[in-house]
């Protein structure tokens, strides 16, 4: 079990969200940084589907009941185990009694811990991850309070080589306050001007404070309608990363938006670069570079083939080595054939020779 000494400023319990639900009006939720959670997975050998614990901004303090492996990603909140610094991006075995701290977001803005074996939490709909407006999943559907704790499913405190699970440098996204991210257009980008698209490629915005885990606010210059356009469509789906425009202002939707939507969506942040917005702080600022579908469809096989082989790098240590095959005959022998017999005699081979 882990005991959440220190709750945070908002820690909750998330996974890769509940699928196939919108229809009913569920919305999907999940990590807001999706690659981190995958990384933090991968390194402690979980399916990288697998619950882990989302911190933002300020992160908790987590006693260990038990020796367990577990490794941060994400935002750097200058975690400690014991008071001695620890990084990010590696696998780490805390002992019974040990205390891990992720004090103040340095670089960032969400962390994620990913525990060997799994959170002991129930599936709600397939998923663990907190809806926190609906108060579904997670811990009670709620966020981590004072004195929380939670069991986990197969705790463990051995992996082979668990120096080596480290995430490489190139694999790590870099933390920055001003970002940029790519976009495809549509499905409504032809409610907007060319002045109003020009508008909003030209410029920077800064992430409100309004913002929350439903929508990104961006404040900074209005993108204006085309002409005939009041802002309104009907209703349809809403997918993470829809930009939709609203009173001129950018909203980018993130892990707990809504189902439908009857704004405009100019276009949608490309799956790739939702980590990097996901790590933004408010008043920080990101400027929207649009790209094609194929060159969007090109970047995300490429990060997910960067996690595929990661993955594969650590399994491969899990595997047992190969059982020594029988050893080779050598020196005399006697046998018979048909009650006749033989003195054979055998000589080792030389491989090399």
């Amino acid at each position: 079990m882990i005991t959440f000494q220190k709750k945070g400023m908002l820690t909750t319990v998330q996974d890769l969200g509940r699928i196939g639900y919108q229809r009913y009006g569920m919305p999907v939720c999940g990590a807001m940084d999706r690659y981190a959670m995958e990384l933090a997975n991968i390194l402690v050998n979980n399916p990288r589907s697998e619950a882990v614990i989302e911190a933002t901004v300020m992160g908790p303090t987590i006693v260990f009941d038990e020796p367990e492996i577990f490794a941060i990603t994400g935002g750097d909140f200058g975690p400690t185990l014991n008071g001695d610094p620890i990084e990010n991006d590696r696998a780490y075995l805390a002992q019974a009694g040990d205390t891990l701290a992720l004090p103040m977001a340095k670089a960032g803005a969400r962390a994620y811990i990913a525990f060997a074996g799994g959170l002991d939490i129930e599936e709600v709909m397939g998923s663990r991850s907190t809806f926190l407006k609906g108060g579904v999943g997670g811990l009670d559907g709620r966020p981590i309070r004072d004195g929380d704790g939670i069991g986990l499913r197969a705790p463990c405190d051995w992996l082979p080589d668990l120096e080596e699970r480290y995430v490489p440098e190139k694999l790590r996204p870099a933390l920055r306050d001003h970002i940029e991210v790519r976009f495809t257009y549509g499905p409504q980008d032809d409610l907007f001007s060319a002045a109003g698209k020009k508008t909003f490629t030209k410029s920077e915005y800064a992430l409100s404070d309004k913002s929350d885990r439903m929508g990104f606010r961006m404040d900074g210059p209005a993108v204006e309608r085309a002409a005939g356009s009041d802002g309104n469509i009907i209703s349809d789906g809403i997918c993470f990363g829809a930009i939709q425009i609203t009173n001129g202002q950018p909203i980018v939707m993130m892990a707990d938006r809504q189902t439908t939507g009857g704004y405009p969506k100019l276009g949608c942040v490309i799956s790739a670069d939702l980590p990097l917005l996901a790590q933004l702080k408010a008043g920080d600022k990101v400027r929207f570079r649009p790209v094609s579908a194929a060159a969007a469809q090109a970047v995300f096989r490429r990060q997910r083939k960067a996690l595929d082989d990661l993955e594969k790098k650590f399994l491969a240590r899990l595997e047992p080595e190969p059982e020594p095959g029988p050893e080779p005959l050598s020196g005399r022998f006697l046998i018979y054939v048909n009650d006749e017999e033989y003195d054979i005699y055998i000589e080792e081979q030389n491989n090399d020779a």
